[in-house]
């Protein structure tokens, strides 16, 4: 089947090119964990053990269960799927008529169906506040250096939200991974640290350990909450991962979330000494560290050399 498919890079199908199979995998069952239906395409596609085990040369990810993932994704945004559920997806009416018709679906029709160019409106509706409403993003040409680095700023801005999106509707200990692996980049782990995720049954609350050291005397406990954009993290939350803390004799904590605090959240983090990151700045430190991203192109600006025409 993979062979009629569109391929993309690592001669692999693109996300738009899994769309028709997702539908086609889910029919018969009213409710998929994204999980097994990542699963059910990738093993519907009849690739050789190669291809579904190849992962991208920069990280430690299959490519085929990415692209799954951003199949997924996409047709959550475009009202192809329903997200009924943290992980979970049904088919909307618009997923069904589509299974009817029965035909392949390009990322245009993709993007161009209304729910997806209502998200993309509201897109640009940010990068228009990003750009303090001065120049529309698409109008704005990189004739100088401040003009550059707006557009840049816009586009990775874009970046940041598909990103934030894509990670609500991974499956559950995706961000918990996530997390430790942010950290890690950021260099919590020290020189000779380790950075562990922990094992559900045996987390007590607690989603991933960095040892700063070798033998693990300084640690920095974790917890990640994978929520949608309208749940507000409260007090109770951070009362409770304080109150682990404690247990563990540990100095200070680290919550991430991809949602919000509230305000009696933050205050009550900044009495605990627990830092907190909401999924603004999750992104921001995203492309920062660069995990889950990679750098798509650089550019060179140059100037005169003054001091070449000057020569003596």
């Amino acid at each position: 089947m993979a062979e009629d498919l569109k391929l993309g890079k690592y001669q692999l199908p693109t996300w738009d090119a899994l769309v028709l199979p997702t539908l086609q995998a889910m029919a018969g069952r009213q409710e998929w964990s994204g999980k097994q239906l990542k699963e059910k395409v990738v093993d519907s596609l009849n690739l050789s053990p190669e291809q579904q085990e190849r992962r991208y040369p920069d990280r430690d990810v299959r490519i085929i269960l990415d692209r799954a993932g951003w199949a997924l994704s996409k047709m959550t945004l475009a009202g192809i799927l329903l997200r009924v559920s943290r992980g979970h997806y049904r088919m909307a009416e618009l997923g069904k008529q589509l299974l009817i018709n029965n035909q392949p679906l390009s990322q245009n029709d993709i993007h161009n169906l209304p729910k997806f160019k209502q998200h993309q409106a509201e897109l640009n509706e940010r990068k228009r506040r990003d750009l303090d409403g001065s120049k529309d993003y698409e109008s704005v040409s990189p004739d100088g250096e401040e003009d550059l680095s707006r557009v840049i700023k816009a586009y990775n801005n874009e970046v940041e939200t598909d990103l934030l999106e894509r990670i609500r509707h991974a499956d559950p200990s995706f961000f918990e991974n996530l997390v430790v692996r942010l950290l890690a980049a950021m260099g919590y782990k020290g020189p000779n640290g380790s950075a562990i995720v922990t094992q559900p049954s045996h987390d007590d609350g607690i989603d991933g350990i960095i040892n700063q050291d070798a033998l693990g005397t300084r640690k920095v406990y974790v917890q990640a909450k994978r929520y949608n954009e309208d749940h507000r993290v409260q007090r109770p939350e951070i009362d409770s991962f304080s109150g682990v803390l404690k247990r563990k004799h540990a100095d200070s904590g680290v919550f991430m979330t991809t949602s919000k605090f509230s305000e009696g959240a933050v205050a009550a983090a900044k009495n605990a000494a627990i830092i907190t990151v909401d999924g603004i700045s999750l992104t921001h430190l995203m492309l920062q560290y660069h995990v889950g991203v990679q750098v798509k192109k650089r550019y060179e600006l140059f100037e005169i050399d003054e001091d070449f025409f000057n020569e003596d």
